[in-house]
């Protein structure tokens, strides 16, 4: 852990609210106490928070999050003033400078405000200022959610090239079982790679929060695939930044599990899927195996409407995502070349080129 230089810690709802559903402040002291702690370190920190709407809950009276999109945004338009005020204030009293920065879904899956916000947080940490870090929930839609920040907070770890990503919740970490539910629940204190035996141990969400341990495994696996480390940790203890930095083992640790290039990443995770490809068991192995581009003969069904250079999600025959990338034809004329080889394509539509997704513009997931 002495080797950190830069780390993103996401933090749930459930990590800074009391059971009342409240903003706790004395939670976020003991969060920016540690934060100034890592600062002191020479580590730079950008903090992915949650708790916006549960802010707004408080400030409106409610004691039910509301089903209503339109509500919801309402809800967060009132709390994130409220919760960046709580983090501004204290950091302040700590003498440390805190810097909003809201995102969408959107702002990361187009290129150019993507590199425009890796440019903006690289400039933060260059003045000595803490970004906090948020969705902009007045704005985002049902679809477009990264639910809970998780995902959000793996996107931005390999937006800015942490070292670590610190996932903040209210359990422990990764159990065998739900704990709630079972006394034989254990602790898995390392995962070396997120299998699907792993997610499938994620679990549901709290009443105030959306992500769950399945949002998180996802997010973990993201991060590591990009060169990232994670933690998933408990939040409510007022030291589990203090004991990570101390070489202790809060938590359960998953350990960075390639080097996928930034553009990748940024298709294979960021970007929103406008459509399916379906492919047979041959093109499967050819993109998962030998790193090939997907041709049309290996796809048997396409579904949904993109456009050139949309993202569209690739399907393997048992029904799995093993990939995800950006297609170089549209919906239209990827149905009618669907399973025909190279020297057909030009009789159907002309002089194209044979690739339906390159290789470079091509996400292959880990299985």
């Amino acid at each position: 852990m002495d080797k950190i230089r830069r780390m993103v810690i996401k933090v749930g709802t459930a990590t800074i609210t009391e059971k009342s559903g409240r903003i706790s402040p004395e939670r976020v002291c003991a969060l920016t106490s540690q934060i100034s702690a890592a600062r002191e370190k020479g580590i730079d920190v950008a903090v992915v928070s949650s708790g916006a709407i549960a802010a707004g809950m408080e400030r409106l009276g409610m004691t039910e999050r509301p089903d209503s999109v339109r509500t919801l945004q309402a809800v967060a338009a009132v709390g994130q003033g409220a919760l960046v005020r709580i983090y501004t204030d204290i950091f302040a009293a700590a003498g440390i400078t805190a810097g909003q920065v809201l995102l969408t879904q959107h702002d990361i899956t187009r290129r150019q405000q993507y590199l425009n916000a890796r440019h903006t947080l690289e400039t933060l940490f260059e003045m000595g200022v803490v970004p906090v870090i948020n969705e902009n929930d007045t704005v985002a839609t049902e679809e477009i959610t990264f639910g809970d920040n998780d995902m959000l907070g793996a996107l931005v770890a390999s937006l800015v090239g942490a070292d670590v990503l610190v996932l903040l919740t209210d359990a422990e970490g990764l159990f065998t079982e739900d704990p709630r539910v079972s006394e034989d629940a254990t602790l898995i204190k390392r995962v070396e790679k997120v299998t699907c035996e792993i997610e499938e141990m994620g679990g549901e969400a709290g009443a105030l929060g959306l992500g769950g341990m399945s949002s998180k495994l996802e997010a973990a696996k993201a991060a590591a695939e990009t060169g990232v480390s994670v933690v998933i940790a408990d939040g409510r203890s007022p030291d589990t930044i203090n004991e990570l930095l101390a070489g202790k083992e809060p938590g359960t640790f998953f350990k960075a599990s390639g080097k996928v290039p930034a553009k990748k990443h940024w298709i294979g995770y960021a970007r929103i899927s406008k459509g399916k490809l379906f492919v047979d068991e041959g093109a499967a192995k050819a993109l998962q195996s030998r790193g090939k581009s997907l041709l049309p003969a290996g796809v048997v069904n396409v579904e949904g409407s993109f456009g050139v250079g949309d993202c569209v999600d690739i399907i393997g025959p048992d029904g799995r995502l093993i990939a995800r990338g950006l297609s170089c034809y549209d919906s239209d004329e990827a149905s009618r070349v669907q399973g025909l080889r190279s020297n057909q394509i030009t009789g159907v539509l002309g002089e194209r080129g044979e690739e339906i997704v390159h290789r470079d513009e091509l996400t292959v997931f880990k299985q």
